[in-house]
């Protein structure tokens, strides 16, 4: 007579080794294709390797006409541009999360937010360029006139402005969903001892999420790094270099992003496409970077 249960457990096993046996496959795919992606960039960026050596990192002229390359004012845009808003945001992100996730979970204000949330997650980044141009730089360039310095209006400080915006969403939706996962006898817990509602997100809601909320912010950061349009429009697009800290942040700039955006077909020699791909690969290991550092911040948090 057949054992119908250890039919079905048979059954049951091979789906589990088949599953188990396709993620092992697609995880490899993934592999493959980023040590493929790296390959790549190495490759079509070894002429300019070899030219320019490990000067181009840190060499501040960027003149094609003279095949002159240096990715410093690039490097110093992208980071800048990013590590601002990321500042920016971050206020805004967690409160959005902290009100969403723990002081207004449900109702059509609730709903409201979170659509408007996915709104701006799901708009196209040349419309926020467009936004800046007709909104932020003419605030901006009042500004610049006030505190004294060229009022260009488009520059790394409004780049960054709009850059704060279109990260909002990453961060604050991955936080409202951790607040909301929080166990609730941790908080019941607290509330029995006389905590105020502020003093449980405090001592307890944030505490439990940190390294989540923390991965949100390497979420939104990794986003900033590799944004493209709307910096473009926004940014001022120069490789030249202020002599101070306010002219720099105030005036006109480009990211590594950007400056492959407007120049890739624009060039017209080997040597020029060659030093815009290792522009690639830059940016690429200062992602790379950046996560790894993020990551072990992460790793450092959780067990603490």
């Amino acid at each position: 007579m057949e054992n119908k249960r250890l039919e079905l457990s048979d059954s049951q096993l091979k789906w589990e080794i088949f599953f188990k046996r396709l993620l092992i496959v697609m995880s490899a795919i993934l592999v493959l294709v980023i040590i493929g992606v790296l390959v790549t960039l190495i490759q079509k960026s070894m002429p300019s390797i070899k030219s320019l050596g490990i000067g181009f990192l840190w060499g501040k002229v960027w003149d094609p006409v003279q095949n002159i390359y240096g990715a410093y004012p690039f490097l110093i845009g992208t980071l800048l541009t990013s590590f601002t808003a990321l500042i920016i945001s971050i206020p805004f992100s967690y409160a959005i999360a902290i009100y969403l996730g723990e002081y207004n979970q449900k109702g059509w204000l609730s709903d409201l937010l979170k659509n408007a949330i996915e709104l701006i997650a799901a708009v196209p980044s040349i419309i926020y360029g467009f936004w800046g141009i007709f909104v932020l730089v003419p605030i901006v360039r009042s500004l610049e006139i006030k505190l004294g310095v060229a009022p260009f209006g488009v520059g790394i400080c409004t780049s960054s402005l709009v850059l704060a915006v279109m990260i909002i969403p990453y961060s604050a939706s991955l936080g409202i969903t951790l607040i909301r996962m929080v166990p609730s006898p941790l908080k019941e817990g607290a509330y029995a001892l006389g905590a105020t509602r502020f003093e449980v997100i405090r001592n307890v809601v944030l505490p439990f999420t940190r390294t989540g909320l923390f991965a949100g912010v390497l979420l939104s950061l990794g986003r900033a790094l590799g944004e493209t349009m709307a910096v473009t429009m926004l940014i001022g697009n120069t490789s030249a270099i202020g002599n101070s800290f306010k002219e720099i942040f105030f005036g006109p700039s480009n990211t590594m992003a950007s400056v492959i955006a407007n120049e890739f077909n624009e060039a017209d020699h080997d040597l020029y496409v060659s030093a815009l791909i290792e522009l690639g690969l830059v940016l690429f290991f200062v992602t790379v970077v950046v996560n790894l550092i993020g990551k072990r911040v992460i790793s450092k948090a959780s067990k603490n």
